[in-house]
């Protein structure tokens, strides 16, 4: 066993101590190759607890908030799945692993890029797209589930809402600047707010 394989069944046990319980997504979180998606010179911090800068003043979310938003989302492998902000790519590579289509957006025209290229090097089939995440994929729509790893000022955009299914469910930080609620929406317009969080505004 390699050390990154260790470090990573290691990740996985923390992310059980700190009450993740779905078995799919700690499976997931297992199987994705984290140290694939970070700056060559964080590899050591690959499976830490906490979050990692990326290009373009973006951050890779720390694992326990990856395996939380993804179980908030509730999959079961057969659903199409939005991700608004791909970021370093990690993230809709755990999501590819739980749902039968994902497509994510991301801002920065050389992060999309660099996620593009990661996604195919690791073998994980989603589509990535530069563009205004606010604005979601109409063209795919509509989305069993829509996870958006940015922090959206005071509100969801709308246009997100609209693009789910008559049963689908979001996942969205929702506050001021980087602080705020990780809140669950649902299309029937039920709302939980799940804990406080802190992110990267939504560009």
């Amino acid at each position: 066993m390699s050390a990154h394989e260790r470090r990573r069944r290691a990740m996985v046990a923390a992310l059980r101590r700190q009450g993740i319980r779905d078995e799919r997504v700690l499976a997931a979180m297992a199987e994705v190759p984290r140290h694939r998606f970070v700056p060559a010179h964080r590899l050591h911090e690959a499976y830490g607890s906490g979050p990692l800068p990326i290009a373009c003043g973006q951050t890779i979310s720390a694992p326990a908030m990856v395996a939380a938003m993804a179980e908030a989302l509730g999959l079961t492998g057969r659903e199409r799945v939005l991700e608004v902000g791909a970021g370093s790519g990690y993230a809709a590579a755990v999501l590819s692993r739980l749902a039968a289509e994902v497509v994510t957006i991301e801002y920065h025209p050389s992060l999309a890029a660099s996620a593009r290229a990661a996604l195919a090097a690791t073998g994980h089939h989603v589509e990535v797209r530069h563009g205004d995440g606010r604005l979601g994929a109409p063209d795919r729509a509509p989305f069993d589930a829509i996870s958006v790893a940015a922090m959206a000022e005071g509100e969801v955009p709308a246009a997100l809402l609209d693009q789910l299914t008559d049963d689908g469910v979001l996942v969205c930080p929702v506050g001021h600047g980087r602080h705020g609620d990780l809140v669950r929406l649902y299309a029937d317009g039920r709302e939980e707010r799940l804990m406080a969080v802190s992110f990267v505004p939504l560009l």
